[in-house]
């Protein structure tokens, strides 16, 4: 299967990665940023849910590109389901049909935004129900009723009458979802409502236990599984010992900004940002590339593992993550630019190519 490949349109400070957003946006490097990535030949861009908008910042991207999509991260529950529908459904026609809704959960809950439900396993229910709305309201020629039944039981629950959505999402059948998450919760989600789950690197045998797991529960649905992304962090240079040298220079300056405060206030921690930790008590590096250095310095979560070495190194490693199953690898730096700009010189071609030979060799073996 083809390869995807997915960049961040984020704030330019990437070493300040926690109090970057607290900055006003910068459209014209929005816009040149954006830029870079499609000429670089990504497929997407992924805006986070910090900061601005992100449905804002991608209606205002696409008008300054003409291919390139949007990943837009979306957490369920803070507005209603049928607005959001109706939000994503009118920027996939003005974008021409280039948007994805990337649903997030949170790993803590956020009051500042409404945002009371703390147990992870409610939101997840939550967004069950959420985004079964969303997607019915995409679909649907008539209008629908919804009642929820996980939130019944709580006296907290989806309730619509006679929703209908007259415009519907120029995609078909429906705006593409993903879902991201580490909980068991997630899994169950993302087989039912989306196309695609999204994880963040981790040491190649326990990406494929998770990859077999998703598969697992896809078929106790009785569904295909989503496909599957892998978010990492890329560090390259001409070789090896510059490339590690240019990793702990990194690190030593997230670690500077996280020291100077800049993270702001601490909620807890995903499952994610968890596994992460676990695996850095057990060693720094794994496997080909994969270092845990960028993440311990931030104190874990968020797409913070890092792939380290010469392209040649850095390709090879995400390849081995293909032969897993992965066919979307979201890879971003610390300086956005210029790094989306190395990215297509040297990584997303080598990778498409190889990728090209080895269908081409399936293929054969098929024949």
């Amino acid at each position: 299967m083809p390869v995807e490949f997915v960049g961040g349109l984020f704030p330019r400070n990437q070493l300040n990665p926690f109090g970057a957003y607290g900055q006003a946006p910068d459209l014209n490097y929005l816009r040149d940023l954006a830029r870079a990535h499609e000429h670089a030949g990504f497929d997407r861009v992924l805006i986070a849910n910090g900061g601005a908008d992100p449905i804002f910042l991608a209606a205002h991207v696409a008008s300054q590109t003409e291919q390139l999509g949007f990943m837009i991260a979306h957490r369920p529950g803070l507005i209603a389901p049928t607005i959001a529908a109706r939000s994503f459904a009118t920027l996939d026609h003005t974008t021409g049909g280039r948007v994805r809704l990337h649903a997030i959960t949170g790993f803590a809950a956020e009051p500042e935004h409404g945002e009371t439900l703390i147990d992870k396993n409610e939101r997840y229910a939550r967004a069950d129900e959420y985004l079964e709305i969303v997607r019915r309201s995409w679909t649907s020629a008539e209008p629908f009723d919804f009642k929820g039944k996980y939130y019944e039981v709580q006296g907290k629950y989806y309730e619509v009458q006679g929703a209908f959505l007259p415009t519907k999402p120029l995609s078909k059948p429906h705006v593409p979802v993903s879902v991201g998450g580490s909980s068991d919760a997630a899994y169950h989600v993302a087989v039912k409502h989306s196309d695609l789950y999204a994880l963040w690197a981790e040491p190649l045998a326990d990406t494929a236990q998770r990859i077999a797991k998703l598969h697992a529960v896809a078929a106790e649905y009785g569904v295909a599984a989503p496909r599957v992304s892998l978010s990492v962090r890329l560090i390259i240079a001409e070789t090896e010992d510059l490339a590690w040298a240019k990793a702990h220079r990194i690190v030593e300056q997230l670690k500077a900004s996280r020291v100077g405060g800049s993270r702001g206030s601490d909620k807890g921690q995903s499952g994610g940002g968890q596994r992460q930790l676990a695996f850095a008590e057990q060693s720094e590096r794994f496997d080909r590339a994969l270092f845990l250095g960028t993440s311990t310095a931030i104190g874990g979560g968020t797409d913070s593992t890092s792939l380290v070495g010469t392209p040649d190194t850095v390709v090879a490693a995400l390849l081995d993550y293909y032969d897993l199953g992965v066919t979307t690898f979201l890879n971003r730096g610390y300086d956005p630019y210029h790094d989306a700009v190395e990215y297509g010189r040297d990584i997303i071609p080598a990778v498409r190519e190889a990728v090209r030979r080895r269908e081409e060799a399936a293929v054969r073996l098929r024949a």
